[in-house]
């Protein structure tokens, strides 16, 4: 019965900033594979991030347009997930989602997944960038 729900998302001017969070019920983050995702109207959900959550560490997977500007991070205590987005743009305009892919190793994890393994995702939260 693992639910996802995140948060955080909102309007914001180029350059500005937003942090979401993904909160997970149910289940413990531990051990699972993790990730944000986006989806913009009309174009195909996209991976933004993504990790694989061990206990004292945790290696981070970001795409090509989020490595400079997004940070994924975990917070093990609260059970949660994190995407800090720095220098947003127009182009980041999207439904943002997590989603957790529970059995996928961490190998996987990095990139070669392929959607369907993630079988628990949220409803998502909006992100607007506006010049």
């Amino acid at each position: 019965q693992g639910q996802l729900v995140e948060s955080g998302g909102g309007s914001v001017q180029a350059g500005g900033s937003l942090k979401l969070s993904c909160a997970s019920y149910g289940y413990t983050n531990l051990g699972t594979c993790m990730g944000w995702f986006r989806s913009a109207p009309g174009k195909e959900r996209e991976g933004v991030a993504t990790l694989y959550i061990y206990t004292t560490r945790s290696n981070r997977t970001y795409s090509d347009f989020a490595e400079a500007r997004f940070t994924i991070t975990p917070d093990n205590d609260k059970n949660t997930l994190s995407l800090q987005m720095d220098s947003l743009k127009p182009e980041d305009t999207a439904m943002y989602y997590c989603a957790a892919a529970p059995g996928l190793g961490p190998a996987w994890c990095k990139g070669g997944y392929d959607l369907d393994d993630f079988a628990l995702w949220g409803l998502g939260t909006q992100v607007t960038v506006s010049l």
